[in-house]
């Protein structure tokens, strides 16, 4: 069985469909046990010469993978496994690019809430503080309904995603309190020009906020964070970093199944390296004889 013929057995989404066209183009011909894991990431400097490391493993290694994978589930044919990029092939592969493809993103914090808030209409500022409270992702935000909101309870249900199934988070009563006082809106897809089931923030798709965001940002004088980063990670950072609760309850409360995950990528440290630095350099106090 070729590459290309495994392609046929394999269930790709929209974006990972397209992620596969120039991969099949490059290696259709191949037989799956002729395929290697050190082949498929040669594909990136080829298919992807100015992307870094990270992107060739997602948009190339991951989808030519689950390809051949699935093809092994399906008819026993060789199965794949694949060496991730290490450090030094980053290294080299920024540097032939002239840029770092790790570049920290820092997360909010309550000042950078508190002031887009008091910029924000209603409804934004209770978009972000639900994402801040709870580490919902904009995703699971932005399809709450009516219906998914149980104010005797302050209970909101979450959609599944990521692996998670959908289930009843509590918040806090002041944060009920404040979705309740909005009236839902009913949204329209772009598409299709017709009216969507109404929701409580009023966005009909995961990325209508990004440009009305960037405004009240503006107006606010505080650089934009994307959903992402004002609430999963501040959420994560907040309870962690600044209130010091111990990773494995904040992960869990942020629904993550792993609290390494979190811990690896979404803790970011605040204290300033001087300050790291004069710890070491602090005298005793000497008494005086």
């Amino acid at each position: 069985m070729t590459f290309a013929d495994a392609i046929m057995l394999y269930k790709a989404s929209p974006v990972a469909a397209k992620q596969l066209i120039p991969i099949v183009e490059e290696i259709g011909h191949l037989s799956l046990g002729a395929i290697t894991g050190a082949r498929l990431k040669s594909l990136g400097p080829k298919l992807k010469p100015k992307a870094c490391t990270d992107t060739w493993w997602r948009e190339i290694v991951t989808p030519a993978r689950a390809v051949i994978n699935n093809a092994h589930e399906l008819e026993g044919t060789p199965l794949i496994r694949v060496k991730a990029y290490d450090k030094f092939e980053r290294i080299a592969q920024d540097k032939f690019r002239g840029k770092p493809s790790r570049v920290e993103r820092m997360p909010s914090d309550k000042n950078w809430v508190e002031a887009f808030c008091a910029a924000a209409d209603p409804y934004n500022a209770a978009l972000l503080r639900f994402m801040f409270e709870t580490a919902a992702r904009i995703d699971q935000a932005t399809s709450l309904e009516p219906d998914d909101l149980r104010p005797a309870e302050n209970q909101v249900r979450l959609k599944a995603q990521k692996g998670h199934p959908d289930e009843w988070i509590t918040v806090s009563p002041q944060m009920m309190q404040e979705m309740c006082a909005l009236r839902p809106k009913q949204p329209k897809n772009r598409k299709t020009g017709k009216f969507m089931k109404a929701r409580v923030f009023g966005y009909g798709s995961p990325t209508g906020y990004s440009g009305r965001w960037r405004t009240i940002c503006k107006r606010a004088g505080i650089p934009y964070l994307s959903a992402h980063r004002a609430g999963r990670h501040g959420f994560f950072t907040e309870l962690v970093v600044r209130q010091g609760i111990d990773p494995v309850t904040a992960a869990k409360a942020g629904r993550w199944s792993d609290p390494n995950l979190p811990m690896r990528i979404y803790a970011h440290a605040e204290t300033d390296e001087a300050d790291v630095r004069a710890l070491f350099r602090t005298r005793t106090v000497q008494n005086d004889h």
